[in-house]
């Protein structure tokens, strides 16, 4: 069984609730997605993920 572990985005710490205890925004899931070569949605998410580093939103 896989724990439930969450991470807040803001403060970095890792909790097992879906809002921060020490800040009180919401966390995300600190499991990454499983990979499979036959994805034919990576180059999507890729692309969202550089461009949220480099500050655009494109949504």
């Amino acid at each position: 069984m896989r724990t439930l572990i969450r991470k807040c985005n803001y403060c970095k710490i890792y909790t097992m609730d879906e809002i921060c205890p020490k800040c009180g925004n919401k966390t995300v899931m600190a499991i990454p997605m499983r990979y499979s070569p036959a994805d034919k949605f990576q180059k999507y998410r890729l692309r969202l993920i550089k461009d949220d580093e480099n500050g655009k939103n494109n949504y």
